[in-house]
C-alpha cells in the first residue's frame, strides 16, 4: 500500500519512502527552480556546437546557474565533480564532462539541476549539433513524443503505470528500446525522492496520482535494445549494443484538473532544431 503526506514549503525534509503532497508555496519554489534550469539550457542553443568541448559548457552551466543564485545540485553529489551530465550517441545518461568536443552529426543530451532557494529544477534537453543523420533526428522526435505523452497521463486518478504504459507504448511502435536501468523521481526539495517513475509498465498498475505529488519524468530511448552498461568511472551509462539513445526530461507537479510543467523553455526552446 503506497503511503502519502501532506507537506508545507517549510517542513523538515527527508527520505521516508512516503510520496508527498506539496502545497502551493512549494509549487511557486518549484516554479523558480524550474524556469532557471529551462533558462541554463536555453543559454547553451548557440554553444552546442562542433568544436566545443563539454566540460566548457559545463563552465557555462555552473556560471550561469550561480549568477542567478543558485548552486549546481550534481556539484559535490556522492563525489560527483561537475555542474551537469553531458550524454553523447549512445551514452544513456551521466556523461561526465570534460576534454572532448563536439562533432558535426552528435546528438547530445544536457541533464541540469539548479537548487534555487532550496528547490530542484530538474530538466534535460537534446541538442543536434551541425547537421544530423535522418536516424538520430528520428529518435530525438519520437523521444520528445514520449515525454509529451507520457506528461499527458500525469493527472489525478490515473497511476505512474499509465505514464510507463504511454510511453512504453509508444517507443516500441518505432521499434526502440525503452531503458528500465533508470527511472524519473520525486523532487522538491530533495534531489531524489519517492516515487520511482519507471518509464515503462502497465495501464492502473503503481501509485495513484494525487494533486501535490511533484516528480520528473525523464525517458531514455534506445535505437537498439534496452540494456546499457556503467563504466569503469562509475557514473557514465552506455548502451550495450552501442546504438544511439536519447533523453527528455521535466519536473512537473500533479495539480488538481492535471499537471503542471516547471521546466518549460520560456523561448519555446524545448525541442530541436532550436531556431
Amino acid at each position: 500500500m503506497t503511503d502519502y503526506v501532506t507537506i508545507t514549503a517549510d517542513a523538515p525534509m527527508g527520505r521516508t519512502g512516503a510520496i508527498k503532497l506539496f502545497d502551493e508555496p512549494s509549487f511557486e519554489g518549484m516554479r523558480r527552480a524550474g524556469r532557471l534550469a529551462a533558462e541554463v539550457l536555453d543559454m547553451l542553443v548557440p554553444h552546442v556546437v562542433p568544436g566545443v568541448e563539454t566540460q566548457a559548457l559545463d563552465e557555462m552551466i555552473r556560471n550561469h546557474i550561480v549568477r542567478a543564485g543558485g548552486v549546481p545540485a550534481t556539484l559535490g553529489y556522492r563525489g560527483y565533480t561537475h555542474s551537469s551530465c553531458i550524454s553523447i550517441n549512445h551514452v544513456v545518461c551521466h556523461g561526465i564532462p570534460g576534454s572532448k568536443t563536439l562533432k558535426k552529426g552528435d546528438i547530445v543530451n544536457v541533464d541540469v539541476t539548479p537548487i534555487l532557494d532550496g528547490w530542484h529544477g530538474d530538466s534535460s534537453r537534446m541538442y543536434l549539433v551541425g547537421d544530423v543523420g535522418v536516424k538520430a533526428k528520428r529518435l530525438v522526435d519520437v523521444t520528445y513524443e514520449c515525454l509529451m505523452i507520457g506528461i499527458d497521463q500525469a493527472k489525478p486518478g490515473n497511476h505512474l503505470g499509465d505514464i510507463g504504459h504511454a510511453i512504453q507504448q509508444h517507443a516500441e511502435a518505432h521499434r526502440y528500446g525503452v531503458v528500465r536501468d533508470f527511472c524519473g523521481h520525486g523532487v522538491g526539495r530533495l534531489f531524489h525522492d519517492a516515487p520511482e517513475v519507471v518509464h515503462a509498465g502497465r495501464p492502473g498498475t503503481g501509485p495513484e496520482l494525487k494533486p501535490g505529488m511533484i516528480f520528473t519524468i525523464e525517458p531514455m530511448i534506445n535505437i537498439g535494445r534496452p540494456d546499457v552498461k556503467i563504466l569503469d568511472d562509475g557514473w557514465t551509462a552506455v548502451t550495450r549494443d552501442r546504438s544511439l539513445s536519447a533523453q527528455f526530461e521535466h519536473s512537473i507537479g500533479i495539480t488538481e484538473t492535471g499537471c503542471e510543467i516547471f521546466t518549460t523553455s520560456p523561448k519555446g526552446l524545448d525541442k530541436p532544431p532550436y531556431a
